[in-house]
């Protein structure tokens, strides 16, 4: 089963980023349902592995708070690979990303060897001229969200399909107030 942790943004942020999708030839882009802010990837584990991280998950203890969205940004340089809105900095976000991470490793798991970089991807992309690429982002640059309450992060498992992968929500984790 692969895994990733993320948060979930809510319907009414998802419906803006949706309608910021189109005009980039080679796109495949996110559905809503595909929209996530991942806080770890995990990967491949099996089933023994995979209770052992809903364990650790479990006793991430974290107080809710506000995030926004802001900006928008690309993956890949001179051979672009993926479009993706941006978090505006919040130091609440990445203490909960290290809590989260720090429970991993000692649940067993080897550190996360990226950088986190706190983003949603909004579309995947093959072949798309870098032009086009720089187009939406002038387009799109000014973008940013109404403030949303993170109330909690979530474990997924992700299955690749032919349309992309499908996400399926194994366990919720409430955070506190």
């Amino acid at each position: 089963m692969r895994l990733f942790v993320a948060i979930t943004p809510p319907e009414d942020i998802v419906r803006t980023l949706s309608l910021m999708q189109g005009g980039v030839p080679g796109a495949r882009w996110q559905t809503g349902e595909q929209m996530h802010l991942t806080l770890r990837f995990i990967g491949e584990v099996d089933g023994r592995v995979h209770a052992t991280i809903d364990d650790a998950l479990a006793g991430v203890g974290a107080p809710g708070f506000t995030l926004r969205l802001k900006g928008v940004g690309e993956f890949g340089g001179s051979r672009p690979r993926a479009l993706w809105a941006g978090v505006e900095s919040s130091d609440a976000l990445l203490r909960l990303q290290r809590k989260i991470e720090t429970s991993l490793q000692r649940a067993g798991l080897e550190p996360e060897p990226r950088k986190f970089s706190p983003h949603i991807t909004l579309a995947r992309l093959r072949a798309t001229p870098p032009g086009a690429v720089m187009d939406y982002l002038v387009d799109h640059a000014l973008y940013a969200s109404p403030p949303f309450t993170v109330e909690g992060f979530s474990l997924f498992s992700s299955r690749p399909t032919s349309n992309g992968s499908q996400y399926r929500r194994e366990r919720a984790y409430p955070l506190q107030g």
